[in-house]
């Protein structure tokens, strides 16, 4: 009778221990759980650091047949293309345009906008304040200008790999930018000042602050312009900002592509030089009807607008232009010379300029067809707008006026500036 009540109390005791050593691992499976689900969720970034704050659902594209999914997120290695207007923005970005890998697409303009406005919300004590106020801190406007920026830039044209920006001006922006996309790259455009404001004038490119009568005015615009973007480039450093001269890309296309797919880490595509093949073209190269380059941007790569500003400017405006532009030379420019010397072109180059001259009156004519279109449709718009107001002062200037970002003062941090 004892040995089986003492049977009994054994089992009674294994059975209790057997008992809580189930309890227990049934508690730390779930402590484990519960565990995995906290730093796998994206919930867990809440309270960390700003930059993963703005951590979010996966946002993605399809492309057209549906066969191909591509995530989009911060922390993609954007393009972003910048310089002044009439340096090459344009050409450079449909050259990468024609690479497989890479989309760039037409001039947002929304982008320099949003930027001069985060600048103007956070430069008026007042409005910063009254932000402030409402609990919209610098990083809550962070927060929602990278996500306005990077959907804009992901959805206004077609999927890719790569996705990149050209609106010339947001390169005065470049610091901000790189902040809320740490892993983008920038490719800074520089073209000698005098062929640049040459052709704003004659062009008639409307920016805003230039006085398109005024060639000193504009070259001192130009001279403030290029020294703001400079200083951006510069801060960023050549691992993340490449400077890259017009002259040379028009001269030495090969070499110079292939430096810059190098910079970007992309791989070398022959499709590049021969951007022309693309154009307007089913799954190939858009071009914004009413973008003033588009007419010129249709041909192969050329040198025809190297030197066209060669007597056209001012003789008072020469003598003194090392004291109006002073960046000239920093750039790399002989502000005595007239014409200088840019450089010999390659057999590529000269194959191309061979071509044209074959055949000028055809491309003479698409360039010319381009250009009416353009007129058209700015005639139309001017009107429309003419009529919705019953007053067309100034309608051409508002419908082709490029936006560049507020000037900078470069005693702020790059955080407390969009420069």
């Amino acid at each position: 009778m004892s040995y089986q009540l003492l049977t009994n109390n054994n089992i009674e005791i294994m059975g209790g221990r057997t008992l809580r050593r189930y309890l227990l691992m049934g508690l730390l499976c779930l402590v484990t759980i519960g565990l995995i689900y906290q730093f796998t969720s994206p919930a867990c970034f809440v309270s960390h650091s700003s930059a993963s704050q703005w951590i979010g659902p996966e946002r993605f594209v399809m492309s057209k047949d549906e066969s191909q999914k591509f995530v989009y997120n911060r922390y993609m290695p954007l393009i972003f293309i910048g310089g002044m207007p009439r340096s090459g923005t344009t050409l450079l970005r449909v050259l990468l345009d024609a690479h497989p890998d890479i989309r760039c697409g037409e001039e947002t303009r929304v982008i320099p906008r949003l930027l001069g406005l985060r600048q103007t919300w956070l430069k008026a004590p007042f409005e910063s304040r009254r932000l402030q106020e409402a609990g919209i801190t610098s990083e809550v406007l962070d927060s929602a200008v990278g996500a306005f920026i990077l959907e804009i830039i992901a959805k206004h044209g077609t999927p890719a790999a790569r996705l990149c920006n050209k609106d010339p001006f947001t390169l005065r922006s470049a610091v901000y930018l790189r902040y809320l996309f740490p892993k983008s790259k920038f490719i800074f455009m520089i073209r000698d000042g005098r062929a640049v404001v040459h052709s704003i004038i004659s062009r008639k490119v409307t920016i805003s602050g230039f006085d398109l009568k005024d060639f000193r005015q504009c070259l001192k615009k130009w001279n403030a312009a290029m020294s703001a973007m400079h200083y951006q480039c510069q801060e960023l450093g050549p691992t993340v900002c490449l400077p890259v001269h017009y002259e040379q890309l028009v001269l030495q296309p090969n070499k110079w592509l292939h430096n810059i797919l190098n910079f970007l880490d992309v791989p070398w595509n022959e499709s590049v030089l021969h951007h022309e093949q693309l154009v307007n073209r089913k799954d190939g190269i858009s071009l914004s009807k009413l973008e003033r380059s588009t007419d010129q941007v249709i041909k192969p790569i050329n040198i025809e607008a190297l030197s066209k500003w060669v007597g056209q400017i001012p003789d008072d405006v020469v003598k003194d232009m090392n004291e109006v532009a002073p960046m000239l030379a920093m750039l790399g420019y002989d502000p005595a010379a007239n014409p200088p010397n840019y450089g010999s072109a390659d057999l590529l180059v000269k194959q191309n300029m061979e071509q044209l001259n074959r055949n000028k009156e055809d491309w003479d004519a698409k360039q010319q067809h381009l250009q009416s279109v353009r007129e058209s449709i700015r005639n139309s718009l001017v009107k429309q707008k003419a009529n919705n107001n019953n007053d067309n002062n100034n309608d051409n200037n508002v419908i082709d006026m490029i936006p560049q970002s507020n000037d900078l003062d470069k005693t702020l941090s790059p955080l407390q500036s969009i420069t």
